[in-house]
């Protein structure tokens, strides 16, 4: 059989065709769409951590705000059956948890309300002061100067090479006997 030619009513495009593909979406976008959610995190060894999901990469390796570890305890009686259960919780803070030991992940609850209220708003150029102190007043008999270095001309000693260095363009000569091209003096 003759196959079909591009641009006949007949043809139809191959799946593969750049044209038809569409990229698969990956675990990674999947995860990216619950950034700043609580998340429950099971590890291998039965620790449950829920915290703020705010990072991943490649290996699963995750980051957690305002982390808290939940542990099962059971202490045992006679002929190995559990007495006593309790749960066992601690604050962690900020943490990464090895993608090696995750075994599962559930979303707790959806981001916090006040996350928008943490973050600074987006968008080009804004531009605020820093608030990093007060300006010194002016000193007297010095009104409208600079400050000592920040004047026109450069202060005496502060930065630069020594006065010995700055020469006419050219280095100071080698000791005699260290010339170009000659070995150590002695040889």
């Amino acid at each position: 059989p003759v196959p079909p030619v591009p641009g006949t009513a007949s043809y139809v495009p191959p799946a593969f065709s750049l044209v038809n593909v569409t990229m698969p979406t990956g675990k990674g976008s999947k995860l990216l769409r619950y950034v700043e959610h609580r998340l429950r995190v099971t590890l291998q060894d039965g620790r449950v951590i829920v915290g703020t999901f705010l990072a991943f990469d490649k290996h699963l390796n995750l980051v957690l705000s305002e982390a808290e570890e939940f542990r099962t305890l059971r202490k045992k009686g006679d002929k190995a059956a559990v007495v006593e259960e309790r749960q066992e919780k601690r604050a962690l803070g900020l943490i990464i948890l090895r993608g090696e030991n995750v075994v599962s992940l559930a979303v707790e609850g959806p981001p916090p309300p006040s996350a928008g209220a943490r973050l600074a708003p987006g968008g080009p150029g804004v531009a605020r002061g820093a608030g990093r102190g007060a300006v010194a007043p002016p000193m007297p008999g010095t009104a409208g100067a600079a400050p000592v270095g920040l004047g026109a001309a450069p202060v005496h000693g502060v930065g630069g090479p020594p006065p010995q260095m700055m020469g006419r363009g050219m280095p100071p000569p080698p000791p005699p006997g260290m010339g170009r091209g000659m070995g150590p003096p002695g040889y």
